[in-house]
């Protein structure tokens, strides 16, 4: 059966959460567990037979690192990879509603919609497998997990039919408990999707030719699937929802990433072993999972893990210990740093002896279905203590403590920090 994915990436105003750290490159290139957060996405739908090609959408402008991107990944994965930009921000239905015919080229029967910011096991085979069996070939289906009941309400929440999977009632971040199965971003469509968003066009449309005093942004092409197709079509018998036990997680802010990296850490053991450190004579010292790029640097001195990715070209100095941490591309960790719960961005420099620490923003470990909270930046006019992020070439002077702190990029710090964004 021919199939394509689509891929939505969003847009330079959105990922304003991953800020210091999306000035540098599209959040959906972040890399999480050494490759770019969208590289999962493309090696889960790459996999699939049939898959045909694959279409990130999105409104970034099209630039270097988009294109390179997209080149060594269509080499990598053997599957055409285009990149469809739409002229503004259409919402999460509108963007392919924009684009129905470059999808529906090519005679795909089926097509599968991913959202760029969440990192999970992608059960995509399973999905088609459970379209299979329940419900005929034009029913949608979406992907759902269990989330606990306070948190269900950050998320859209689905009723299902225990029996049949069906889904009976849609709300998009209900304000009293709906259900914990929660929608993971992650859908499969056929092409009558695109019949039931084109009605939602032509009663936008309607709408805004009442209001002709309306001003112009409110395009009748903002649709979003999820309150406005989804809520429409449940209970109609044409949408399902496939559950998953596997792990998910949205990646919001720059402090869900080392989560997300320690999950995909954790999966690696399985699909990509060739991945993971391995303690060697001579060679620094691992503990748990921990990706180097083949072309850092490291110390046989230096203690690295659990759940750490060195990037490319990076140097770690003699008794550097990193854990729970990102060490992007060009970055040098000086002899004798500490970096825990951190993101250190490109090109920074860490002086010998500092001591760089956040606190880590992890679900409650005793709770099977906790998510990751995607924390306010601020709680009572304090500066919430969360990951320490160092923008691009940050320099750390030697013997400092930076504790729970932003810095923005290019900055030379010349003390200590603690809970501050440093601008």
């Amino acid at each position: 059966m021919p199939l394509k994915a689509v891929i939505l990436i969003g847009g330079p105003q959105k990922g304003t959460r991953f800020r210091p750290l999306s000035f540098e490159v599209p959040k959906p290139l972040f890399p999480v567990a050494g490759v770019p957060m969208v590289q999962h996405h493309i090696e889960a739908c790459a996999k699939v037979p049939g898959m045909k090609e694959i279409l990130l959408m999105g409104f970034y402008q099209p630039n270097e690192a988009l294109s390179r991107f997209l080149v060594s990944a269509q080499q990598e994965f053997k599957v055409p990879i285009r990149y469809l930009q739409e002229y503004a921000a259409l919402g999460t239905g509108g963007g392919i509603y924009h684009f129905r015919d470059q999808i529906l080229s090519g005679g795909a029967e089926a097509f599968f919609v991913l959202n760029a910011d969440v990192c999970s096991e992608f059960p995509l085979q399973e999905m088609l497998e459970f379209r299979q069996q329940h419900g005929d070939m034009h029913s949608f289906v979406i992907l759902g997990t269990t989330a606990n009941r306070t948190q269900a309400l950050n998320y859209g929440c689905i009723v299902a039919n225990t029996g049949t999977q069906e889904v009976q009632h849609y709300v998009e971040k209900p304000s009293t408990f709906v259900s914990e199965i929660i929608n993971c971003g992650i859908y499969l469509f056929t092409p009558a999707i695109f019949q039931h968003i084109g009605e939602v066009f032509q009663r936008n449309q309607q709408e805004l030719a009442l209001e002709e005093s309306s001003n112009g942004w409110q395009r009748a092409e903002v649709i979003r699937l999820e309150q406005d197709v989804f809520t429409a079509l449940a209970g109609s018998g044409k949408l399902y929802v496939y559950k998953t036990d596997g792990f998910w997680s949205q990646i919001k802010s720059a402090g869900s990433a080392i989560y997300a990296s320690r999950l995909y850490l954790n999966q690696y053991s399985k699909s990509h072993p060739e991945r993971l450190a391995q303690n060697k004579p001579g060679g620094p010292v691992i503990r748990g999972n921990v990706y180097i790029h083949p072309t850092a640097s490291i110390d046989s001195t230096a203690v690295l893990g659990p759940n750490v990715s060195i990037g490319e070209g990076v140097t770690v100095g003699a008794g550097v210990r990193v854990r729970e941490s990102i060490v992007l591309h060009g970055a040098s960790l000086h002899d004798h740093t500490c970096v825990l719960n951190t993101i250190v961005g490109w090109d920074s420099t860490i002086g010998r002896w500092a001591r760089v620490e956040g606190t880590p923003s992890d679900p409650n470990p005793n709770d099977p279905y906790a998510k990751i909270d995607s924390e306010t930046l601020f709680r009572d006019g304090r500066l919430t203590p969360s990951i320490t992020i160092l923008g691009c070439s940050v320099t750390i002077p030697a013997e400092v403590v930076i504790l729970n702190s932003i810095v923005l990029p290019h900055k030379e710090l010349s003390r200590s920090y603690k809970n501050q964004i440093i601008l």
